[in-house]
């Protein structure tokens, strides 16, 4: 059994999750990768394997069918060298609730707040449990516990509503979270730290999977995974609670902070209106 630490990450087969795997075992960790597409994952696993020389296991699951996510919470338990959690799997729908398939809207809750919840729980209680001193090295590396958010769970929009309401859970699950671990004696499991990563709109699949146009979006917008992922990490590092990466979203979410609510829903629908003309437009030329 390796002594290094293991990283696990949800959502791994694509984008930010991928890019999470890359750069944790650029960092030492082995890695435990959990998505659907077995084919990707065993892509990646070797890949990182050969660049990075670390151990990569796959576990292919559907987090949204109740036996797979028991599945992946009773192997993150049980793992001796788990040393952080990365709940990043997540999607996106397009349209007004009432028009939308609600299986749809369903497996959207299921993913991002049931697998959210069941997954770090495991993880709490292996890091209760495990025996620090099977990882190497002198200084093992910080435990925690990454949920992988959005800047659009700090406000609701029309037409996004069910992806909004999923993120604002996870924001404010993390730092509920924060809080409890801050509140509790150390001794009970040592020190562990949790981080809501809340990107805006990210180079990935995620889009190209939602069917959105990205012309809609204007370029300056848009974030490279690998740059998110690495705010992330660095923050990670420093223990903060909610890592926005970008300027431009991090002024965004401090204006949404500072603004009346009636002020951001009246912005909001605006905003959404405009979008959706800009969106038809687009269609219209195509």
């Amino acid at each position: 059994m390796s002594k290094r630490p293991l990283a696990v990450i949800t959502g791994a087969s694509s984008g930010i999750g991928a890019e999470f795997a890359l750069q944790l075992a650029a960092r030492g960790h082995d890695i435990l990768l959990i998505a659907r597409r077995r084919d990707r994952l065993e892509a990646l696993a070797a890949e990182l394997s050969e660049k990075s020389h670390v151990s990569a296991d796959i576990l292919s699951a559907d987090l949204t069918v109740e036996r797979d996510r028991a599945e992946a919470a009773a192997r993150i338990a049980s793992v001796e060298n788990l040393t952080l959690l990365v709940n990043n799997a997540g999607f996106g729908t397009m349209g007004s609730f009432e028009d939308a398939d609600f299986d749809s809207q369903d497996r959207m809750h299921r993913l991002h707040i049931l697998a959210t919840l069941a997954l770090t729980h495991a993880a709490l209680q292996n890091f209760k449990t495990q025996n620090r001193g099977a990882l190497s090295g002198t200084a093992a590396p910080p435990r925690g516990i990454i949920n992988v958010s959005s800047v659009a769970g700090f406000q609701q929009a029309p037409f996004n509503i069910s992806y909004c309401a999923t993120k604002a859970w996870i924001n404010s699950f993390t730092e509920g979270l924060h809080m409890e671990l801050a509140a509790e004696p150390e001794a009970k499991q040592g020190p562990v730290r949790v981080q809501a990563l809340c990107p805006g709109f990210t180079y990935s699949e995620f889009h190209d999977v939602l069917g959105m146009d990205r012309r809609t979006i204007p370029a300056w917008l848009w974030m490279p995974a690998a740059v998110v992922v690495s705010e992330s990490l660095r923050g990670f590092d420093r223990g903060a609670l909610f890592v926005i990466p970008g300027w431009p979203y991090r002024w965004l979410a401090r204006l949404i902070g500072i603004t009346p609510g009636p002020w951001m829903r009246w912005i909001s629908i605006r905003y959404a209106r405009k979008r959706s003309q800009r969106a038809q437009a687009f269609a219209g030329k195509t």
